[in-house]
Order: C-alpha cells, then structure tokens, then sequence
C-alpha cells in the first residue's frame, strides 16, 4: 500500500462560511490526505455577504508554529496557500515552504487578492508585487483574471479570446517559473472552467463544465484544494483541473437544487462522493 500523503494548507479560518480551511481540510482529508493547517487569521465568518465580522490577525503566531515543526523535523509533500493578509504573512509563508517541503514535493499557490477586476479592501498597492514573489517560490499557481492582471502589473479586462488565454498562461508561466492554471475562463456562453499550463512541455489544456448562473463564495477554495487533492494523488496537472473543474460545478449545482442560501458557501461536503469518483477512491 502507498503511503499516506501529507499536506499543509495555509489559510485563513472562517468560523461560517465555506472558504479557506473550513473548506480546504474535510476536502483533502476524504481524499486521504494527512493534512495539517497553518491558520493566518479567524474571522467570525468570511467577508463576502456579511458586515459586522471579526476579524483577529495571527501574523505573531506563524514564526513559533514554524520553529516547533522545524523541531519535529516536518516535511509535506504539499504545500497549498490561500488567503493572506499581509505583506510579512507573505515573507513568512515564504519560508515555511522553503523549509517544510518534503523532497518530490510540490507547493501550490492560490495568490488570493482581487476579484472582478479589484484589489481586496486591506491590501496596498505594494502587495501584489510581494504575492509575485511568493510565486516564484511555486511549483504550481493558480489565479483567477483580475490575479493574473495584478501579478503581470496590468490593466484588467473582462473577456479574452483563446489565443489572448494561451499568451497569458505564458506570460504567468515566465513570471513564475511554474505551471499555471488560471480559472474563471470561459468556452462560448454555457461552458466555464480553468486553463492550465504546463510549463516545462509548453502543453495547454482547457476544463470545461456546463456554467450555472449566480454567484456562490468559496468556489474557489474548493476549487484549489479539490485540484490538490487530485495531484496528491497522482493525476496530471490536466487531469487535475479538469477534476476540480467537475467537482466545484456538482458542488454548486447541489447548492442550488438544494435552495442553500449561495453566501454561505457552496455544498460541496454533499458532492464529496463525485470527487471520490473522480479520484478513483470510491
């Protein structure tokens, strides 16, 4: 039998609301996947939808978890990073992939900061520069458009062709010096999905799933650590992607056949058996 595989996610924590960890660790660990978390901060729930949140900053708290681990001798075969809410959040988690990932092992970064063209409220303008740099510390990133556009420092746009697709999965490629898959990409009108390159054969490779209209949070929590997941487990890059692109759509296709209210999160706990197929587990 083959040995477990360990993975550390690197997130924030959302008391309510499926994203980041609350997301991040049920997914890996029905994958199999020993998983151990690095929170970044607690908040009483996510950001999207709700006012009146807590919100409490565990910058102090990340250099003693480190330093114990080192003490542990510690490695993970992956490493996978979300939200982070600054620029020494940054140069931490920097450090702790530097450290703790096993030889073989891959980090994948989600450079969480900006969404519909927009920066996060909380970020300066110097942070995306600084979530570049985490880039390039990388073995795969994984950002939407409007991530794409601040990490190559510039203007947004809403819609590209193809052809602009495939030059900008190159762009971040050369940026990064690691495969990209890049979400949010559209095929036509009804079909939405991701992108991926792989950065040493130059293979682009599309996902695709039938687009349902809304806006559900945390897709893309789900998203990346489905995407994770299928890795740890042996899948292409491609392959990969294409089972995260399957897995994230059923979890939001329950979400609304089951009339669960979309700022909440999506229901991706009830499409846990679908990934399990797609993993070939179950």
């Amino acid at each position: 039998m083959q040995a477990q595989k360990r993975a550390l996610a690197i997130h924030d924590i959302s008391c309510v609301g499926r994203c980041s960890l609350t997301v991040a660790l049920p997914i890996l660990s029905a994958a199999g996947v020993d998983t151990a978390i690095l929170p970044t901060a607690v908040l009483s729930t996510h950001t999207g939808g709700f006012t009146g949140y807590t919100f409490r900053d565990l910058t102090e708290d990340i250099r003693p978890i480190e330093q114990h681990w080192a003490s542990l001798g510690l490695a993970f075969d992956a490493i996978y990073t979300g939200y982070l809410g600054s620029l020494a959040q940054v140069a931490l988690v920097e450090e702790v992939a530097s450290r703790h990932t096993a030889q073989g092992g891959f980090v994948l970064v989600d450079p969480v900061m900006g969404d519909g063209g927009k920066l996060y409220p909380g970020f300066g303008a110097d942070f995306p520069a600084a979530m570049a740099g985490l880039c390039r510390k990388a073995d795969v990133i994984v950002p939407n458009f409007t991530e794409a556009a601040l990490l190559l420092g510039r203007p947004y746009q809403a819609n590209f062709t193809p052809a602009e697709v495939d030059a900008l999965l190159a762009d971040l490629a050369e940026l990064a010096q690691a495969d990209v898959v890049l979400t949010g990409v559209w095929e036509g009108d009804s079909l939405l999905g991701a992108a991926c390159l792989e950065r040493k054969s130059g293979r682009i490779s599309r996902a695709m799933a039938p687009y349902i209209p809304g806006y559900f949070h945390g897709t893309g929590d789900v998203f990346g650590s489905a995407l994770t997941a299928a890795l740890l487990c042996g899948q292409s890059l491609s392959a990969a992607m294409q089972t995260a692109v399957t897995y994230t759509q059923r979890s939001i296709d329950l979400t609304r056949t089951l009339a669960q209210e979309a700022r909440y999160g999506v229901c991706f706990e009830k499409a846990l058996p679908e990934l399990l197929r797609l993993l070939g587990i179950a």
